[in-house]
């Protein structure tokens, strides 16, 4: 029987709410289910921190203050947002000797990102186990999750919206659980839901984010990553004579250069692997490099208060934060 027009636009928007609703549940976090698959290279909007050489600043801003925080400086004026991160420097100046070194600013960075998860985890964990259990089970994640996939028919479940479906989400996150659930209860503690929901931030989560991304990417299954199943994770035309930007040109130039080790002309798991989990990276070290960088007028290489508020856009511009609220919440603010 053929869709009506309003049957199509509800079902077109259950998805876009589910894909909003697993993508707060899974990553803020970890690998976003609109396939962008690197936490540590995008935005709480999939925005890259680069594309070529545009800079987002916004990826600076959640990762100073963390991507639940970087929302409530949108209508703050100039003055205020100085004021509020002027605060916020003589908590992250921790041997308060005026000046935040490299060390100083990383120790804030990471602090920020196990704080999201941390109240990300309490959110979702208390929006599901009302009673605070000390378990969820499936079953119970599944119904409030899932549970209107019971009123539509296997056709809709299945149907794919640029690779993804309904039954494929609901897949993903059933493997997700198993591994996670490392007792084989079926049901998660708290601990276990946190690697649920965020398995970036869990070890014993690395080989799933691996098999989740590579998974993914690989639109033809052929066990391999082209370079166009590799742009198309990234870009999009909105049209058949729509041009490449020069940024998806840079980042073509990038597969054959750095992502192909091989040279083979596709990207295997291990090639995959080192891209999303290289080995020696330190992503809040390499985070307070750059915001060192664009706010060291002095070249010190260590940030004064005055050179921190001077460039206070760097670190929270116009858009930044629940830090409103953060503040509220602690008497050292």
């Amino acid at each position: 029987m053929q869709k009506t027009a309003g049957e199509m636009s509800n079902n077109n928007t259950r998805m876009m709410l589910l894909l909003v609703a697993i993508a707060s549940a899974a990553i803020a976090s970890s690998i976003p289910d609109d396939l962008v698959h690197n936490p540590l290279e995008v935005d709480s909007l999939h925005n890259k921190h680069f594309d070529g050489v545009e800079h987002n600043a916004q990826f600076d801003h959640e990762a100073f203050l963390g991507p639940d925080e970087s929302k409530k400086f949108d209508g703050l004026t100039p003055e205020e947002s100085r004021r509020r991160l002027g605060l916020i420097v003589d908590r992250i100046d921790e041997n308060k000797d005026g000046l935040v070194n490299l060390s100083e600013l990383k120790n804030w960075i990471a602090y920020t990102q196990r704080r999201y998860i941390e109240e990300d985890v309490n959110r979702v964990w208390n929006r599901h186990n009302p009673e605070n259990n000390n378990t969820i089970s499936w079953e119970t994640y599944q119904k409030a999750v899932y549970g209107f996939l019971e009123d539509m028919s296997p056709e809709e479940q299945e149907a794919e919206d640029n690779g993804i479906s309904y039954k494929s989400i609901l897949k993903r996150d059933r493997y997700r659980w198993s591994v996670a659930d490392t007792d084989s209860d079926d049901s998660l503690t708290k601990e276990e839901f946190a690697a649920f929901l965020h398995p970036e931030d869990h070890p014993s989560m690395k080989a799933l984010v691996l098999h989740e991304t590579f998974t993914d990417l690989d639109k033809d299954k052929d066990g391999k990553i082209s370079v166009d199943e590799y742009i198309g994770d990234m870009f999009r035309p909105s049209s058949e004579d729509e041009e490449e930007p020069e940024w998806v040109a840079n980042e073509r130039e990038a597969f054959s250069h750095h992502r192909d080790i091989d040279n083979d002309g596709y990207m295997n798991e291990e090639e995959v692997k080192l891209w999303i989990t290289p080995t020696d990276f330190d992503h809040s070290e390499s985070e307070a490099k750059h915001l060192i960088f664009e706010a060291d007028v002095d070249h010190d290489d260590q940030l004064t208060k005055a050179e921190i508020l001077d460039k206070y856009d760097v670190f929270v511009g116009s858009q930044a934060t629940d830090f409103g609220e953060a503040l509220a919440r602690h008497d050292e603010f």
